[in-house]
């Protein structure tokens, strides 16, 4: 790969990838990895073959440059080329360039964990905190809008270790809001049942794992899904706990799960306050307990915003409109 700089002040740069097979996974379908990085970047991108010529201002430009090679280092990985994985790689490179005269500087690729037949890295600097807190705390609470990760993050980790031995099983919990009447009027049997409330747990596993994978190690016993009323009573060793969308706990609910942490385990704790689907008047576990628990020095507090979300860009204006519409309302967040 090659640089070369015209006359104007850094103005433009142009960049060129020496293997050719690789541009379709770089530029995208019609170029619209492109079209996505000149929306980001305000930034003009001229392809011409294997080189790509960069306008803009000079800093601007100096980030596409730099996100352009992560891509091509991606690209030669035989990794795919998403919206999310290019906003994240804009994110990440933010960050370095505003780190590169500091002296404790994170070391993003280290950051990275295998989770099964994919490679998950960070993509914010909210993120490189959040995978350095996993791996530092024993429980972690990550609060956040949807679309930045917390459920994928949380199981991308408790396969990894699961892969590693570090762990002998995956429990993955998760309230079902309608519990009691409403859940015993939907058709077929227990797993039936709450299977719909779970989906987002089967997905993560089924994008990390082979279909057969899942279900061998769900037969075996190494990961369990269960809704949060089966765990009363349990002692939970050697184990990675994520307990998913936890705001829709209620505080007693809370205690018991939180309390469920036995010897070399570790647990995550899930949730959005932004969308609390208890009952009116209910209060949310997940809320109380953070007020309740935000000095424990073992626990980790990791808070993602709009800024964070990987989903789909459009999912992070949704998400900042109505936070502005809760701050007129008055609507407060009392939690870290």
């Amino acid at each position: 790969m090659k640089v070369a700089k015209n006359s104007q002040e850094n103005s433009s740069k142009t960049i060129s990838f020496d293997d050719n097979f690789l541009l379709p996974t770089i530029y995208g379908e019609h170029d619209k990895n492109l079209k996505v990085l000149e929306e980001e970047l305000d930034i003009q991108i001229i392809p011409r073959g294997n080189f790509l010529k960069i306008l803009g201002e000079n800093d601007k430009v100096n980030l596409a440059y730099e996100v352009l090679s992560k891509l091509y280092i991606q690209a030669k990985k035989d990794s795919i080329i998403d919206i999310g994985e290019i906003i994240g790689t804009i994110n990440i490179s933010k960050g370095e360039i505003i780190k590169k005269t500091n002296s404790d500087k994170k070391d993003y690729e280290s950051l990275s964990i295998s989770a099964g037949k994919k490679i998950i890295k960070p993509r914010s600097d909210r993120q490189v905190e959040y995978f350095d807190m996993v791996k530092k705390k024993q429980m972690v609470f990550c609060c956040g809008p949807a679309g930045t990760g917390k459920t994928y993050l949380a199981v991308a980790f408790a396969v990894s270790m699961l892969k590693l031995g570090q762990i002998d099983k995956i429990i993955l919990s998760r309230p079902a809001v309608e519990a009691g009447e409403r859940l015993g009027f939907l058709p077929g049997d227990l797993k039936e049942k709450i299977d719909p409330y779970l989906r987002p747990i089967y997905d993560a596993l089924n994008d990390m794992l082979t279909f057969s994978e899942v279900l061998k190690k769900i037969d075996s016993g190494s990961i369990e899904i269960a809704p949060l009323a089966f765990m009363r009573g349990r002692t939970l060793s050697n184990a990675f706990i994520i307990l998913d969308e936890s705001q829709n706990t209620t505080p007693i609910q809370m205690k018991m799960f939180l309390t469920r942490l036995g010897e070399n385990s570790k647990m995550i704790v899930n949730g959005d306050l932004s969308q609390v689907d208890l009952p009116s008047g209910t209060k949310s576990g997940l809320r109380e307990s953070t007020n309740i628990l935000k000095d424990v020095k073992e626990i980790g507090f990791i808070k993602f915003t709009e800024e964070d979300v990987v989903r789909n860009k459009l999912v992070s204006k949704i998400v900042s409109k109505y936070e502005e519409f809760e701050k007129l309302k008055g609507v407060g967040k009392r939690y870290f």
